[in-house]
């Protein structure tokens, strides 16, 4: 179940997903990978995606910086990244899904049920991500630096 393996290790190097993320269910029947194209190609795209994410994070970290202790002009800023991101987001999130389940749907009918749940927590993990980095950044705004 290789492509899970794959997506797994996208999403644990997000760093807002990487204490989240389950492990993947092991696979103990072999299924058969997508063809070598298809796969060289999503991992192609996963690893532009990483570099999305990250740019994300960048630029709401700019944005609070950007804000100082302006909250309204910080809420309106990263409403505006926030909302920008999203689409990017789903859309990689339901590409994922649909690489991946026909390699689920091809695994023994007694592995398929932790196979989803894994996938559809992923899924919703990946649609999450604007939300979660928005937190992350709106708290390290609102904590006050180490002395």
């Amino acid at each position: 179940m290789r492509p899970i393996i794959v997506a797994a290790a996208l999403f644990a190097a997000s760093p807002a997903l990487a204490q989240q993320t389950p492990p993947p269910p092991a696979a103990t029947a072999p299924v058969s990978p997508p063809d070598a194209a298809a796969e060289a190609a999503f991992q192609a795209r996963g690893q532009a995606f990483e570099g999305r994410v990250r740019q994300m994070g960048e630029e709401m970290g700019a944005a609070i910086v950007a804000a100082g202790p302006d909250r309204a002009r910080r809420v309106t800023d990263l409403d505006a990244i926030q909302a920008r991101y999203q689409p990017e987001m789903d859309a990689f999130a339901t590409d994922l899904e649909a690489f991946v389940l026909p390699q689920i749907n091809a695994l023994p009918a007694d592995q398929q049920p932790e196979a989803r749940a894994a996938m559809a927590s992923a899924v919703a993990q990946l649609r999450g991500l604007p939300a979660t980095l928005r937190a992350q950044a709106e708290q390290s705004a609102d904590t006050p630096p180490a002395s």
